[in-house]
């Protein structure tokens, strides 16, 4: 068996698209979506995602904001930045880069972006209403790999699901988001005893330890679905791996460009729901 790659490019160039007659629309009605993206320090990783995401922004008819701040910036600083972009009626979403430097306490600066344009889905309120069901801007990584997997045409409800890792920023969300579509979920992580005996059991088996070449082609159950979230280098063994797996994510290529589309997903969301708010008022 060879797998069928899933090519993370090519689903966003589509999510993308709709995206940009969704703004149209919105400028007709006099309302261009805004995203502020906010670097403190100059890791150059980071300068990199910020790049990327402001010229996507600006390539599909967003207002873009980027505030590249020294790492000397204070925490008082940068939550006074945070409080202007809130009140900015030009800025629906706001998105923080990280990590901050370590005299930065990021859930500070988490918890005070409002939560209407929270559209990394960090915020507690954010996080509370994905578990509860309700209503909210998704992070942007969990919700492409459950777009990745639709896809591919694969059913998610009644599928074993086995996510590897447990971040507050991949893991511990693609798992609430794979059960809300009615898979049912293990969740492995270091101290899981037997881990090549849980991932075998995987129709769908997203991988986001952060460690390099961690799941070989006979941890994987024949015909499963492999989402790969590691970075830059996979942590699935690729080659081997499409040997067994019916589909897989590629490093680079997949679930990468899907983090960008999902993140102007969020912005055209929250501007929607902030221009109807106030017209309602």
């Amino acid at each position: 068996m060879t797998a069928q790659i899933i090519n993370g490019r090519a689903v966003r160039d589509e999510i993308l698209a709709g995206l940009q007659q969704d703004i149209e629309t919105l400028k007709q009605q006099g309302v261009q979506p805004g995203l502020a993206v906010v670097l403190v320090g100059d890791d150059p990783a980071s300068k990199q995602y910020v790049g990327m995401k402001a010229k996507k922004s600006k390539e599909i008819g967003m207002y873009s904001e980027v505030h590249a701040l020294p790492s000397t910036t204070s925490q008082e600083e940068l939550l006074t930045l945070i409080g202007q972009l809130n009140e900015s009626d030009k800025i629906h979403g706001i998105l923080v880069q990280l990590p901050l430097p370590p005299h930065i306490d990021e859930k500070a600066v988490i918890d005070a972006i409002r939560v209407e344009k929270d559209v990394d889905g960090f915020h507690p309120v954010s996080v509370g209403n994905m578990v509860i069901g309700d209503d909210c801007l998704l992070p942007c990584t969990p919700a492409g790999i459950i777009e990745l997997i639709k896809r591919t045409g694969t059913a998610i409800a009644g599928k074993h699901a086995v996510v590897v890792g447990r971040s507050n920023i991949v893991g511990k969300p693609v798992a609430l988001l794979l059960l809300r579509e009615n898979a049912t979920v293990s969740i492995c992580h270091s101290k899981t005893a037997d881990m090549k005996e849980m991932t075998r059991q995987a129709d769908i088996l997203v991988v986001a330890a952060g460690r390099p070449g961690l799941i070989p082609g006979d941890y994987i159950k024949p015909g499963a679905i492999v989402i790969d979230v590691g970075t830059p280098v996979g942590d699935v063994q690729f080659e081997d791996a499409s040997q067994t797996a019916s589909a897989i994510t590629p490093v680079p290529g997949g679930v990468g460009p899907m983090t960008i589309a999902m993140l102007m997903s969020n912005t055209v969301k929250a501007a929607k729901q902030i221009a109807a708010q106030a017209q309602a008022k």
